[in-house]
């Protein structure tokens, strides 16, 4: 359909189960959806000093939260490529006592208390402030992706732990209190209700048509790029303009189980899409999440539960509609935002 005569449509997804409304006579065109002003002004070159106020930098670790692990660069200069701590301010607690089902408090009609005990984490991408995940090489995001997939595998023999989310918030206003390239991850003893939800979507799409919701061949309308392992596109229904999902191809439950000669293809398709989003939106602030299974899942719901990593832009604020509904209003057709991505070169 040309974008001139696109007219409001609303759709509903088959993974979360959202209906959005999509209204491009909210917006201008599609191709000036920016970013009005770079929340993560482009570095200038690294003199690989640290910055006297980031205590994640090279030669400041003792400022930092307990190190769990580390990943070494070769050469011992510098000594670390990548680290991964406690967080100084979790949200959860890992001293806590892990909850057990008689310990939920009645608070009133169907709401109940726990103590907070759960893992937060961080991951620091690389030893250089002025660094941004989307600047190392492909090897180098290779290599925080297997950080992640490794620490979420230490946090499920955890028999309390249920659900581990990882994230990464870039950008002021999408959440990030330390300039520095980071990203976390919280282990809960609980399964989100979004991911009840995600998954309580994704069974009944499987129990009416026999088939993953993504598991589908992607329409090459809102395809961006694919590899042999991957896909990166808008989806259908996108909540939110520009929104990315990468999807492995070949059906596949858990993040932290990918096979390491896949996770390069990952870290190269997720190198170019931040680049395009940074080309295209004038380096906006974006959260990406990696929405995996919940730990122990009973092996009758895996034909149904496919990870991805979800990518989005944050180019609006969300309204009293959307917190009221649920549902979202989004300017740009996945179709337009998907086009004006494949033109952009994925380097910057």
């Amino acid at each position: 359909m040309a974008e001139a005569s696109r007219t409001s449509e609303a759709r509903r997804d088959a993974v979360f189960a959202r209906w959005v409304i999509f209204s491009p006579a909210r917006s201008r065109r599609p191709t000036d959806l920016k970013s009005h002003g770079p929340a993560n002004p482009s570095p200038g070159p690294d003199d690989g000093a640290p910055k006297p106020s980031c205590p994640f930098c090279l030669g400041r670790e003792s400022e930092c939260a307990p190190e769990i692990f580390r990943v070494p660069a070769p050469d011992e200069s510098p000594s670390w490529r990548i680290r991964v701590i406690e967080n100084l301010f979790p949200a959860l607690r890992r001293e806590a006592a892990p909850p057990a089902p008689e310990d939920e408090e009645p608070v009133g009609a169907g709401e109940c208390a726990v103590r907070g005990f759960g893992f937060h984490d961080v991951v620091i991408e690389t030893p250089h402030h002025e660094v941004r995940l989307w600047d190392l090489e492909a090897e180098g995001v290779r290599d925080v992706l297997l950080a992640y997939a490794r620490r979420v595998q230490q946090l499920a023999e955890h028999p309390a732990v249920k659900y581990v989310q990882v994230f990464k918030n870039q950008g002021a206003s999408a959440g990030a209190s330390m300039a520095h390239s980071h990203s976390q991850m919280l282990g809960t003893p609980f399964v989100p209700p979004s991911v009840t939800s995600r998954l309580n979507c994704m069974k009944e799409v499987f129990e009416r048509s026999g088939k993953c919701s993504l598991c589908a061949v992607v329409s090459k309308d809102i395809l961006v790029s694919e590899t042999h392992n991957f896909s990166a596109f808008v989806p259908f229904a996108a909540s939110y303009p520009f929104e990315i999902w990468i999807v492995p191809r070949q059906h596949s439950s858990y993040f932290h189980e990918t096979d390491q000669d896949k996770v390069l293809d990952l870290a190269g398709l997720l190198k170019s899409m931040l680049q395009k989003l940074c080309k295209q939106l004038n380096d906006p602030p974006f959260n990406y999440m990696i929405h995996s299974a919940p730990f122990g899942l009973s092996s009758s719901c895996l034909p149904y539960t496919h990870w991805f990593l979800q990518i989005v832009p944050q180019l609006s604020v969300i309204g009293g509609f959307e917190i009221g509904s649920g549902c979202h209003i989004n300017p740009v057709f996945p179709e337009d935002a998907a086009k004006i991505l494949r033109e952009i070169d994925g380097s910057v």
